[in-house]
C-alpha cells in the first residue's frame, strides 16, 4: 500500500503503547508451571501475545486439555495482576498520543487484552480521553482475523484505506493486511524485526521516537 496520510490510527497496546511483554511471558510461563504443564520457553511466551486465549494456549501449550483452560486462564490472570501496577507506558507514548489529539486525529484501540483489562490499563494511564473507540479480545473474534479494524471503520464511519494500524506482533499487520488497512510495526515489542518485515508494512521502527517523526508527518 503507498504512503499517504490517515485519518484514524489505530495502536495496538501491548508491546506497542505499554512496556509490557515481558511480564505477559512471565505470567504465561508461571501459569504453565502452576498447573503442571511442560513450561514454554520465553521466546514462545512472548509471539502467542496479542493473540486470544484459545488461540495462544493452542500454541504454547498444545498439549493442554480442554477441560485445564479455565485453570490455566485463572493462573495467568493472577499473576498478571500482581505485576499489573509495575507495567508502563514507553517513554514518549503520552507526549505522541498528546500531539495527535491536539491535531484532531482520532485514534482507536485494538488489542488482545480483556475489555476489563483495557479499561483497567487507560485509567491507570490517564488516557482514557484519548482514543475514540477500541476493540477487545472478548468484544469480537481476536486477531489476526479482520473483524476488529472492520468493525472500527465501521462505527468511525471512515474507509479501511484512510486507517493505519500501529502494532508489534505479525498479529497485527496481518489482521491489518486481511482487513485491507495498511500498516507499520514496531520491532521494540513482542516480534523482531525480521517477522514483521516479512508481512511487508510501510515501514518498521526501532524506537516510539522514530514512529512519532513518521507519524506526525502523516497526520
Amino acid at each position: 500500500m503507498a504512503e499517504r496520510n490517515y485519518t484514524v490510527l489505530v495502536f495496538d497496546w501491548d508491546g506497542t503503547l505499554v512496556d509490557s511483554t515481558s511480564l505477559i511471558a512471565e505470567a504465561i510461563l508461571r501459569a504453565a508451571d502452576d498447573i503442571g504443564v511442560p513450561v514454554p520457553d520465553r521466546s514462545q511466551a512472548s509471539h502467542v501475545i496479542g493473540l486470544g486465549l484459545a488461540a495462544a494456549l493452542a500454541r504454547v501449550v498444545p498439549g493442554l486439555p480442554q477441560e485445564r483452560i479455565p485453570d490455566f486462564a485463572a493462573r495467568y490472570r493472577a499473576h498478571y495482576r500482581e505485576a499489573e501496577d509495575h507495567i508502563r507506558l514507553f517513554e514518549g507514548a503520552v507526549d505522541m498520543l498528546d500531539t495527535l489529539r491536539a491535531r484532531r486525529v482520532r485514534m482507536a484501540i485494538a488489542t488482545g487484552k480483556t475489555r476489563a483489562g483495557l479499561a483497567r490499563s487507560l485509567r491507570s494511564t490517564g488516557l482514557e480521553g484519548h482514543f475514540s473507540s477500541v476493540r477487545c479480545a472478548d468484544q469480537t473474534h481476536p486477531k489476526p482475523h479482520p473483524a476488529m479494524l472492520q468493525e472500527l471503520a465501521l462505527e468511525l464511519a471512515v474507509d479501511t484505506a484512510d486507517m493505519l494500524m500501529i502494532g508489534d506482533t505479525s498479529h497485527d499487520l496481518q489482521m491489518a493486511g486481511s482487513a485491507g488497512v495498511a500498516a507499520v510495526g514496531v520491532a521494540y515489542g513482542a516480534h523482531p524485526r525480521s517477522e514483521l518485515e516479512r508481512l511487508q508494512p510501510l515501514a518498521v521502527f526501532d524506537t516510539l521516537a522514530a514512529l512519532r517523526h513518521w507519524l506526525l508527518a502523516r497526520c
